[in-house]
C-alpha cells in the first residue's frame, strides 16, 4: 500500500510498494475490481475496514479509498510474518519501520502541521528554502515584520513624504460671496412722507416732444396715406384716431411689461433678487416721497453695470449690478433711474420715439429703394448711375425748398435729441445727489471709466488704438462723459451729502 500524501503539499510523495503476501502474489491496491486474498490458514475473505461496507474509505484528495487512520474502532490485522503492527500513519510520534524488501526507508512525515499559507504565495514544502511575500511599503517609524525565516539585516528608512507647497488660494468667483450691505436705512420702519406729484415732466422731457414734432408730422402723413389710400376715407380716418390714440398704451402697465419683456429682454427678478432689490428700493423712493409700488422692478442677465428707466413704469437692472456691487451704489444707480421717471425723461422718449416709428419706417424703405436703384443703373453704365443720383439729389432739394420746416428738423433732430439726451442723464444724476447718494453715484462713475481705461490698454498692449469719436460723431452721443457727470456732482460732494 502506499503512503498518505502530505496535507499541506499540492504534489503526492512518493509511493512504495506493498509488502507481498507469504506464498501468494501482490495484493491489488485499496479500491481495484480484484478482490483481496484470503488471510493464510483462513477459508474465508480478510474482513472489510472498520466503519466501511466494502472498502477502505478514501484517502485524502485522491480517487481511491484510504485505510482508516490511528484510533479508530479497528484496524487492519497485522501483515503475516511482521514482526511489528502495521506502520503509524502522519502525526505519530514513532516513525514507521521499513517495510520488507524495501530498497529504502521511506522519508519520514513532518511532525509538524504543515505551514499557514501566506498572502500571495503558495504554501512550502517540508526542506525546501522558504519564500516570503514581498515586504510591504514601511511607514514612518515601523520595522516591517516577516511571518517566518531570517529577519532583515537592515531597516527600511522611514517613509518621507514628498513636501509640496501649499496651493495658493484662488479667490473666490464674485457671484460665490454676496455684495456688501452698507446701505444707510434711514427710513427703515418709519412712516415715509409721500410727494404731492408722483410724476412730471421737466424741461429735458419737454424739449424730447418738442424736438419729436417733425417726426411726428411725417409720420402722420404716412399712416394717413396708407390708411385713406387704401381703406377709404372714413375707414382711413377710424385707423389714423386709432393710431393717435395708441400712444396711452406707454402708461398701460401690461403693454409695458409686454414690451419690456420682448424688446428690452428684461425679466421678472427671483425670489432671492426680488428679496435683495426691494428693500433698496424701498430706501430710495422713501427720500423721495415715491410710492415703491407705482413701478415695476425687473432684470436683465447682464456682465454690464447698467440700469434702464423704460416705458411709464418699469425699471429694469442688470443682475451684474444687482449681485456685484455694494447697497449703497445699487441704490444710487436706481435713485438715477427714479430721477428719469420723475422727471418724464422715460414716457417722453419712449411715446416720442412710438409716434415717429411709421416715418422711420417710410424713409428706411425709400433708402433701401435708392441703393437698389443706384446698383442696378451701375450694371448698365456709368450714365445711368449719374442719372439716379441726379434725381435723388432733386428730390431732396426739393423737399428742402417746398417743405423746410419739415425736412431742417429732420435732419437736425438726431442731433438734438442727443443733446436732450444728454442734459437728461445730467438732470438724474443731480435727482440722485439730492437724495444722498452723491458720493456713491461718484464710485459708480469711477467704475465706468476705470473700466474705459482697461480696455484702451488692454488695445495698447495688443498693438492696437481704438477709434475714438470726434466731429458729428461726439455731437451723436445720448450719454456724456464720465469726467463731466462727475464734475457735475462736484458741489453735492463738497457739501458731503
Amino acid at each position: 500500500m502506499s503512503y498518505p500524501p502530505d496535507p499541506a503539499a499540492q504534489e503526492p510523495g512518493p509511493v512504495y510498494p506493498d509488502p507481498p503476501y507469504p506464498g501468494t502474489p501482490a495484493p491489488p491496491y485499496p479500491g481495484s475490481a480484484v478482490p483481496a486474498p484470503p488471510y493464510p490458514g483462513s477459508a474465508v475473505p480478510s474482513p472489510p475496514y472498520p466503519g466501511s461496507a466494502a472498502s477502505a474509505p478514501p484517502y485524502p484528495g485522491s480517487a481511491v479509498p484510504s485505510p482508516p487512520y490511528p484510533g479508530s474502532a479497528a484496524s487492519a490485522p497485522p501483515y503475516p510474518g511482521s514482526a511489528v503492527p502495521a506502520p503509524p500513519y502522519p502525526g505519530s510520534a514513532v516513525p514507521s519501520p521499513p517495510y520488507p524488501g524495501s530498497a529504502a526507508p521511506p522519508p519520514p512525515y513532518p511532525e509538524t502541521p504543515a505551514p499557514p499559507s501566506y498572502p500571495g504565495g503558495a504554501p512550502q514544502y517540508p526542506g525546501a528554502a522558504p519564500s516570503y511575500p514581498a515586504a510591504p511599503p514601511a511607514h514612518p517609524g515601523v520595522t516591517p515584520t516577516y511571518p517566518s525565516g531570517p529577519q532583515p539585516t537592515a531597516t527600511a528608512p522611514p517613509y518621507v513624504p514628498p513636501q509640496t507647497p501649499p496651493a495658493a488660494p484662488t479667490p473666490a468667483a464674485p457671484s460665490e460671496a454676496p455684495a456688501p450691505d452698507d446701505l444707510d436705512y434711514r427710513h427703515a420702519g418709519s412712516r415715509i412722507h409721500v410727494a404731492a406729484h408722483q410724476r412730471g415732466a421737466d424741461a429735458t422731457a419737454i424739449g424730447q416732444l418738442a424736438v419729436q414734432v417733425p417726426g411726428f408730422l411725417v409720420s402722420l402723413a404716412v399712416v394717413a396715406s396708407f390708411a385713406v389710400g387704401i381703406l377709404g376715407t372714413a375707414m382711413g380716418w377710424l385707423v389714423i384716431l386709432a393710431w393717435l390714440a395708441s400712444g396711452a398704451l406707454v402708461f398701460h402697465r401690461p403693454t409695458e411689461l409686454a414690451f419690456a419683456r420682448h424688446v428690452m429682454k428684461l425679466r421678472a427678478p427671483l425670489a432671492e433678487e426680488r428679496a435683495r432689490l426691494e428693500p433698496v428700493w424701498r430706501e430710495v423712493t422713501a427720500r423721495a416721497g415715491i410710492e415703491a409700488h407705482t413701478y415695476e422692478l425687473m432684470v436683465e442677465n447682464s456682465t454690464d453695470l447698467n440700469a434702464v428707466a423704460a416705458a411709464g413704469h418699469v425699471v429694469g437692472v442688470t443682475t451684474y449690478a444687482l449681485n456685484e456691487i455694494p447697497s449703497s451704489n445699487l441704490a444710487a444707480v436706481l435713485a438715477h433711474e427714479l430721477g428719469h421717471h420723475t422727471g418724464g425723461h422715460a414716457w417722453t422718449g419712449l411715446l416720442g420715439y412710438w409716434y415717429s416709428l411709421p416715418g422711420r419706417i417710410a424713409w428706411a424703405f425709400m433708402r433701401g429703394i435708392a441703393r437698389i436703384a443706384i446698383r442696378v443703373a451701375s450694371v448698365f453704365s456709368l450714365a445711368a448711375t449719374g442719372m439716379v443720383y441726379l434725381f435723388i439729389g432733386m428730390f431732396v432739394i426739393g423737399g428742402f425748398v417746398a417743405a423746410w420746416y419739415i425736412t431742417v428738423p429732420l435732419v437736425a433732430a438726431p442731433y438734438l435729441l442727443a443733446y436732450v439726451g444728454r442734459q437728461g442723464e445730467l438732470r438724474a444724476d443731480r435727482q440722485a445727489a439730492d437724495l444722498g447718494f452723491a458720493p456713491h453715484l461718484a464710485q459708480v462713475l469711477h467704475h465706468f471709466q476705470a473700466q474705459e481705461d482697461a480696455v484702451k490698454a488692454q488695445a495698447a498692449a495688443q498693438g492696437r488704438q481704438l477709434k475714438e469719436p470726434g466731429g458729428l460723431a461726439k455731437l451723436l452721443t445720448t450719454h456724456p462723459d464720465n469726467y463731466t457727470r462727475l464734475q457735475a456732482l462736484e458741489p453735492y460732494l463738497q457739501l458731503g451729502r
